[in-house]
């Protein structure tokens, strides 16, 4: 017991004190040795908590639809890796677990501040629930989500969504798309559209390089809407033979437009200033901004926006803060147990180790997409993008230490076309699962609070099988 003070004493410093500071990032940043000795048996939590995710909602529903008992099972998976990384690996383990905490830390508070503030705009009256209309609806999403970030357009656009659509009995479909586009597909030409963009902005990666991305976004997008379209239309045709009456008048039927609580857009920007102010060092003489002050900075304008927006506004939005809990306890689980998967993944992909016997042999665009791709669909996208930009960077013999990314693009071409190809398989194979990116689940959330009765974790990835993958191999012919 004696022995182990040192160790909680140090981590409690770190995540207190110390986890803002440049140097305990790069220290876990570095922690090379993690990832070369870890064994895989390391990985069983994470592997367990994504079981926990796909099967405890058939097996025992009602269970788990109680906040509190998905914290119970994130703490029970997660509880022991951090335990085993601070007691087996003294400081070298308490400074990666901290470097994992601090990046959910941002990530939470990014998340969280882009639900409360959109939750206070209310857009009255509904839409016309048509399949044309919706498909205008997504598109609007799909250029609104790389103003916000994917999480504010989701929570802006997602309840006028399904209140234009109430009167339809067949809307599983339209959810599912919606989170296909406006949650994920849609963010890919800003930093402040999707979360790994955002992290490669502040390891380097120009502002305005991401819209270079232009042509990918258009054809996976552009598909995916029309495909929606084609499907939405084919569903609603058949509720109009099945059903009295007009569907077509009936979702045709709508209140006046209008909306409320317009001064959160001015809370929305302060937010995304702070996001690219960080990122440029504004204060800091260019220097990324310490940990915590950006953090801070959107929980202020967080609390003000709830405080001064009117609760009519929430209420008539039917907004709770469920769903921002369910994300927050599962993806504390998901950042510390994934925690050893992406430090293997790591020196797998620098040559420091194998796996299963396998060396690390991609070099190609193509195989960069794939692998950063079907990664970021379990793991959360925001590390596994930086997992592999760190890996290509090994190939070009650029040193993984502060705005590294910069030095990389500086390399040529093919330098660029690999972080093209990581860009891409990050942002748009979040869509693959619910895990992928945040904004899934709380998407899921709202739509289940509404009354709908969305597919479990394996349905789901039934669908972005049968309409994202041919799209995705479409992508890497056309551009890897």
């Amino acid at each position: 017991m004696i022995a182990l003070r040192p160790r909680i004493t140090a981590l409690a410093l770190l995540l207190l004190a110390g986890l803002a500071s440049p140097l305990a990032a790069q220290d876990a940043q570095h922690a090379s040795s993690l990832g070369r000795e870890l064994s895989l048996v390391a990985v069983l939590p994470f592997a367990f908590l994504l079981l926990s995710i796909a099967f405890l909602p058939v097996m025992c529903g009602q269970w788990w639809e109680d906040n509190r008992n998905k914290t119970f099972a994130s703490a029970l998976l997660s509880l022991p890796i951090a335990v085993w990384l601070i007691v087996g690996w003294g400081t070298e383990g308490a400074l990666v677990l901290g470097h994992e905490l601090q990046e959910y830390t941002s990530f939470i508070v990014l998340l969280a501040s882009l639900f409360v503030i959109s939750g206070g705009i209310y857009i009255q009256g509904s839409l016309s629930g048509t399949p044309l209309v919706n498909t205008v609806f997504l598109a609007i999403g799909a250029v609104l989500a790389n103003i916000i970030g994917t999480t504010g357009a989701s929570v802006f656009l997602i309840r006028p969504l399904l209140r234009a659509n109430a009167p339809r009995r067949r809307k599983v479909h339209i959810v599912i798309f919606f989170i296909f586009v406006v949650s994920n597909c849609a963010g890919l030409l800003t930093p402040i559209g999707d979360p790994p963009l955002y992290l490669g902005f502040l390891k380097g990666v120009p502002f305005a390089w991401t819209l270079r991305l232009w042509p990918q976004w258009l054809v996976v997008n552009g598909i995916l809407l029309l495909v929606f379209n084609v499907w939405d239309q084919v569903v609603f045709n058949r509720e109009e033979r099945e059903r009295p009456g007009s569907q077509l008048e009936e979702v045709m039927r709508h209140e006046p437009f209008h909306m409320h609580g317009l001064h959160n857009f001015l809370f929305l920007a302060g937010v995304i200033a702070a996001v690219i102010g960080s990122g440029y060092g504004v204060g800091t003489g260019g220097a990324p901004w310490p940990f915590g002050w950006k953090e801070a900075v959107m929980a202020g304008l967080t609390i003000v926006a709830y405080a001064v927006t009117a609760p009519s506004n929430r209420t008539r939005n039917g907004f709770t803060f469920g769903p921002i809990i369910e994300v927050a306890v599962l993806f504390l689980g998901i950042f510390v147990t994934m925690t050893p998967a992406l430090h293997i993944l790591n020196a797998w992909g620098q040559g420091h180790r194998e796996v299963f016997g396998l060396a690390f042999d991609l070099s190609r665009p193509g195989h960069f997409f794939w692998i950063t791709g079907a990664l970021s669909s379990f793991l959360d996208n925001a590390p596994t993008y930086l997992t592999f930009s760190a890996t290509a960077a090994g190939l070009e013999q650029v040193p993984v230490t502060g705005r590294f990314l910069a030095v990389f693009l500086q390399q040529g071409p093919e330098a660029a076309r690999l972080l093209v190809a990581i860009s891409c398989g990050a942002v748009l194979m979040g869509a693959n699962t619910y895990i992928g990116n945040g904004p899934n689940f709380m998407v899921k959330a709202i739509a289940e609070e509404s009354g709908i009765k969305m597919p479990n974790f394996f349905h789901y990835m039934m669908y972005s099988a049968a309409v994202l993958l041919p799209i995705f191999v479409l992508v890497t012919f056309v551009f890897f």
